[in-house]
């Protein structure tokens, strides 16, 4: 039983360790003084790494604290938002070029909260402007990172979002 919850933990571990070596290579172009392209992917397989690990050591705990012969008293895993979590991340990857990076981020954390089970629409409304704001500032501003800004009318409304915002 503990070998089949710890097998998808370690494989996301093995995984990140597999790619990591991979990102190497795109420091090459780095500038100097600033932050090469390898890093947020390196930062990515890192946090993978971590997190598989935390989950690993979560279920171990878990099954330490279980009675022998007690049933798993975890709710039942909910296939629906799982699978509606996962249309809103490739529908995320697909509608970026479109609308823009700011338009889709904010659709895009404004469903993941009510995936979660958030209704209140202020919270929602509040988690999405700072959210969009912050990952602005944090990747045109702090990275130098160019984001799809979308197509036609998206595009001015990114732009527009952008000048608002002291980005350009």
């Amino acid at each position: 039983m503990l070998a089949r919850r710890l097998l998808a933990p370690l494989g996301g571990v093995a995984v990140a360790i597999a790619l990591y070596p991979v990102t190497w290579g795109l420091d090459a172009i780095a500038r100097e003084g600033q932050l090469g392209p390898g890093f947020w992917p390196r930062l990515a397989l890192g946090g993978l790494a971590l997190a598989c690990v935390g989950k690993m050591l979560e279920e171990v705990q878990h099954l330490r604290r279980a009675a022998p012969g007690a049933r798993d008293a975890r709710p039942p895993l909910a296939r629906g938002k799982l699978a509606a979590g996962i249309a809103v991340i490739v529908g995320y990857v697909l509608l970026a070029p479109v609308l823009g990076f700011a338009l889709v981020s904010a659709l895009f954390i404004a469903a993941f909260l009510v995936l979660g089970g958030m209704r209140s629409v202020p919270a929602i409304a509040t988690n999405v402007v700072v959210g969009v704001v912050a990952l602005l500032y944090l990747f045109v501003r702090l990275v130098y990172l160019p984001l799809p800004k979308g197509d036609g009318p998206f595009e001015a409304v990114t732009l527009a979002f952008y000048r608002a915002l002291r980005l350009f």
